[in-house]
């Protein structure tokens, strides 16, 4: 006597990360799988259910309808799962898989890098990647999981939540004011060599900030990244508009005008259909908690 096909726990696994991600190798790469495994617990899951779960097409994978009422009841068996895992283990010791956060450049760098080591002691079958690129990634394409950006989006199936402000200011090495002679007001700026992001590649308002400094300021040297920008600042270029979290590092970087200063937010978001997921909701409240426990490194 032949039954019906049987599918797992594990093949709804699959089918989550495919419905997620669009692409079977970005899928496989969170289950820490292969191409060919995701492929194939897919048709298996297809031929269990006797229906069609994806479209494929050149760039990836789509759901159907149906696959798209079959990802709800997925999802809340994922739910049941990990509360249960959670109940049976402990949080730590049972959370599993990868995470892709992007960050800003700076942020990801100089503030978040030398903390991160914490979440993966205390998560170590989490597998934690950081994108520092200069542009934003796509969470509807699954690009990564979480973003950290500037301004959240206005339009989206997205979650935001506010993780904190940070400060800019004008910096200068100490051995460019010595030798150019003392900076005495707003008006002095436009005479000095300035450094800034270059103009067309500027990929959030809030970095667009020269204007806020003087309405003639404009950038002789220009780089996309806010490492070269900090590496031409301390070489003796001349001047930058550079957050505090960055300059508490180098000593031999002086503030110029101090009454001049520049305050951003950080907003730290998730595509809605994984704010739930265990492994994504620790990231996110490590993140919220180490921005709030280091206030003080991020504020002038």
């Amino acid at each position: 006597m032949t039954g019906t096909p049987l599918y797992t726990w594990d093949d709804l696994q699959y089918f989550l990360a495919v419905a997620r991600t669009g692409q079977l190798s970005t899928a496989a790469r969170h289950l820490r799988s292969s191409h060919a495994t995701v492929a194939r617990r897919i048709e298996r899951l297809e031929y269990a259910l006797k229906v069609k779960l994806f479209e494929r097409n050149p760039r990836g994978y789509v759901l159907t309808s149906i696959g798209r009422r079959l990802v709800e009841t997925a999802e809340t068996i994922e739910r049941a799962a990990n509360e249960l895992q959670s109940e049976i283990g402990g949080e730590a010791g049972t959370q599993r898989g990868s995470v892709r956060l992007s960050a800003l450049e700076g942020f990801g760098n100089f503030f978040l890098m030398p903390r991160l080591p914490d979440f993966l002691k205390a998560y170590p079958n989490i597998t934690l990647e950081l994108v520092t690129i200069q542009q934003i990634m796509s969470l509807a394409r699954r690009e990564a999981d979480i973003t950290i950006v500037l301004e959240p989006p206005k339009i989206g199936l997205y979650v935001s939540e506010l993780l904190g402000d940070y400060d800019l200011a004008i910096f200068a090495s100490k051995a460019y004011l010595e030798a150019a002679g003392p900076i005495k007001s707003r008006e002095d700026i436009p005479d000095h060599p300035f450094i800034g992001y270059i103009e067309d590649m500027i990929f959030s308002p809030s970095l667009d900030y020269l204007s806020e400094i003087h309405p003639r300021l404009r950038a002789n040297f220009q780089s996309s990244s806010i490492h070269a920008q900090l590496s031409a600042v301390r070489s003796g270029f001349g001047l930058s508009v550079l957050p505090f979290f960055m300059t508490r590092l180098y000593p031999d970087l002086v503030q110029v005008l101090p009454e001049i200063h520049l305050r951003r937010s950080l907003w730290v978001m998730c595509h809605r259909d994984i704010e739930a997921v265990p492994r994504v909701r620790l990231v996110v409240d490590f993140l919220k908690e180490t921005v709030r426990s280091n206030r003080e490194l991020l504020m002038r």
